[in-house]
């Protein structure tokens, strides 16, 4: 048996695959559609086929790591599993009121679904303050009564989520064992958990989304662990989470909330692994798809891992996952003149179906992949487009509104969508305390290549690294994935009247908790860190700080000097007057697994001793100039290339502005230098 270690991730449209094999450096690569029909086994069917496209016996596969859409995209579609609630009585609307903001900041209107419907939505007897003291007794005969009521209605998860359950979880314990006495399945889900945390609302809204989506992945998830060793894999699967670690397909059901993200994560993991190796540990990632963008910032070689994430209007999930933000625009981006006579760009979307113009399915609205392609930065060979008739499009529908030619449209609208990115960038970066002129831009993404080397210049970043394989970047993510176990723990006590005893227990605990879960799944390291912090404000604050701890036993004093620095770090501003308050504990245990040579992803035998162009053709940079274009797989690795220049390969075209110089590292990654950024 060798030692071949699989990653496959299922996007919206396609089903990546890379394996690897540490010991002999071999690569296999495959890319298939998607498949959503549970009649034809739903998405396994598309890691199935690339397993089987690869042509890898699943008996030679020491490892598959899978990053999983299933649970993301159940959330955002409200395809759930129908779901109860039993909580305290007076707290039945706590998953709709929120913080009582609204789905769009100006204006009257707006709609918001929660995750369970009112009806679904009971309440039992019982309370609890917040130190954690019974103020009222469960009512069991009440629970009975409501958890059968729930089970007789059709749901088939249950949440019990307890007002100040985080100080005592006694009611909610209590109840679970009651509930599972009466209720038809395994899927019950305490609300303490899952997060201990004192605010009521994100805390059921995290408990409720993870009851909805378990039973969807377990389903899953059981279905291509079985399929997958009925063809010979002999090992456990395992499942990308949020947080960009990952966790055994047999555990991964228990904390299904966990997975909402998994795609992106990988993303960002595969991005700290790439700069690690290039020597370019500070990056802003830049994932440009077909309707959006992610974006992520990775300093030191870390992935930003937060547990204040919103994944939409009013869907808080306060687990620990990568901090991603959706930004910009994607390929499909509608272009229009409004009514205004202003060129926009987005957010409406082409989508899939029918997609943009030159997908040649029917789609009549230009596009920022329509520009993209008139300008000829993309080849007219791969798409099944009349160029003329594409023209007339941005002609008519663009160009006449402005004054413009067809052309000068078409860069309009990709100018205006590049300005929209590169001050959205700007802004997250801004908002973590970063300025983008200290960091490398990681272009990946169907779509991200294409846009790099402008968006670099408009931030002002002196480099761009595109990876070896940018369209199959969530896939490698999952190979070169470490192990993750994160905890959070609410104390919210003034940091003067804390028990420093309890916070180092509390942090003890996590730390023991956490690295029995890497223990147990029973993965080659090389390696277990922890990683220690606590969240604080200043009383009467709303926001948090994440303040990073270098042991489990800090004193007052340590944790009081290292708020005031970061919070000096963050806002340029010392408040030595005013109180600092305790709010969460948190600990990250993370497996290292061993370092996986990424220099084969390209193979080597394909490279040619210098740089030749497969052709050329006319793009547009202000004007048409004759531009080289290179097949990525043949560029030599000790590459030197000034632009104008195209590189396409399999899974994404690369174009280099005029006077930015193109170099390449070892792994075959490409390092563009934009000047004057």
């Amino acid at each position: 048996m060798t030692n071949l270690i699989a990653g496959a991730d299922v996007g919206g449209t396609f089903t990546d695959l890379v394996i690897l094999n540490p010991a002999m450096g071999e690569v296999r690569l495959a890319k298939t559609p998607t498949t959503l029909d549970p009649a034809t086994g739903g998405q396994s069917a598309g890691v199935l086929a690339a397993l089987e496209q690869s042509q890898t016996p699943l008996d030679q596969v020491a490892l598959i790591v899978h990053g999983t859409t299933t649970t993301t995209n159940a959330v955002l579609e409200r395809k759930l599993a129908k779901t109860g609630l039993i909580t305290t009585r007076g707290f039945r609307d706590i998953l709709e009121l929120g913080r009582r903001t609204r789905p769009h900041a100006y204006g009257m209107t707006g709609q918001f679904t929660p995750v369970i419907p009112r009806d679904l939505r009971l309440e039992v007897t019982e309370r609890m303050d917040a130190k954690g003291r019974i103020l009222t007794p469960l009512d069991e005969d009440e629970l009975r009564q409501n958890v059968t009521k729930l089970a007789k209605m059709g749901c088939e998860s249950l949440v019990i989520h307890f007002l100040h359950a985080y100080a005592n979880p006694a009611h909610e314990q209590r109840a679970a064992e009651i509930a599972a006495e009466i209720w038809p399945t395994n899927y019950i889900t305490c609300g303490h958990t899952l997060l201990s945390e004192s605010r009521e609302y994100e805390r059921g809204v995290t408990a409720a989304v993870n009851a909805a989506v378990q039973p969807l992945l377990e389903r899953y998830i059981r279905s291509l662990a079985t399929a997958l060793h009925t063809k010979g894999y002999q090992h456990d699967l395992l499942v990308m989470n949020g947080n960009g670690g990952m966790v055994p397909a047999s555990q991964v059901s228990a904390e299904a909330v966990k997975t909402v993200m998994s795609g992106p994560a990988s993303g960002v993991m595969a991005a700290v692994a790439t700069g690690r190796r290039a020597g370019i540990p500070n990056l802003i990632t830049y994932d440009m798809g077909g309707t959006s963008t992610d974006v992520a910032l990775i300093k030191n070689a870390r992935a930003p891992v937060s547990n204040e994430i919103e994944v939409e209007y009013a869907m808080p999930i306060h687990v620990p996952m990568v901090d991603v933000r959706t930004v910009g625009a994607g390929g499909g981006s509608i272009a229009r003149v409004d009514g205004g006579g202003m060129l926009r760009v987005g957010p409406q979307s082409a989508g899939s179906t029918p997609g943009p113009i030159c997908y040649g399915k029917g789609g009549t609205e230009p596009t920022i992949s329509d520009a993209n392609l008139l300008l000829g930065r993309l080849p007219a060979t791969r798409f099944n487009t009349d160029i003329t008739a594409l023209s007339a499009i941005f002609g008519t529908k663009i160009g006449q509104p402005l004054g413009l030619s067809p052309e000068a449209a078409a860069e309009a609208v990709i100018r205006i969508a590049n300005t929209h990115m590169a001050g959205a960038i700007r802004m997250v970066s801004l908002s973590l305390g970063a300025d983008p002129r200290d960091y490398a831009l990681f272009a990946f993404g169907g779509a991200g290549p294409l846009h790099a080397t402008a968006l670099a210049a408009e931030l002002g970043i002196p480099r761009v690294l595109v990876p070896a394989r940018p369209g199959m970047t969530n896939a490698l993510g999952c190979v070169v994935a470490d192990l993750r176990h994160d905890s959070v723990r609410t104390v919210n006590r003034p940091l003067d009247s804390a028990d420093i005893a309890e916070i180092h227990a509390i942090l003890a605990d996590q730390i023991a908790t956490g690295t029995d879960r890497i223990n147990a799944a029973g993965v080659n390291l090389t390696n277990t860190q922890t990683e220690l912090s606590a969240d604080m404000q200043f009383i009467g604050q709303t926001h948090l700080l994440r303040v990073p701890l270098p042991h489990a036993t800090p004193t007052r004093d340590d944790l009081q000097q290292r708020f005031e620095a970061a919070y000096h770090a963050r806002f340029r501003v010392n408040l030595p007057t005013i109180r600092a308050n305790l709010v969460n504990l948190n600990t990250s245990v993370i497996g290292q697994r061993p370092e996986m040579d990424l220099s084969r992803l390209i193979d080597p035998a394909a490279r040619l001793a210098k740089p030749t162009p497969q052709t050329t053709r006319p793009v547009w940079f202000n004007g048409w100039l004759e531009t080289p274009v290179y097949w990525r797989d043949h560029l030599p690795l000790n590459l030197h290339l000034n632009g104008p220049a195209v590189i396409e390969q399999m899974d994404t075209t690369t174009l280099v502005h005029p006077g930015c110089t193109v170099t390449s590292d070892p792994d075959g990654n490409l390092i563009i230098e934009v000047p004057n950024a």
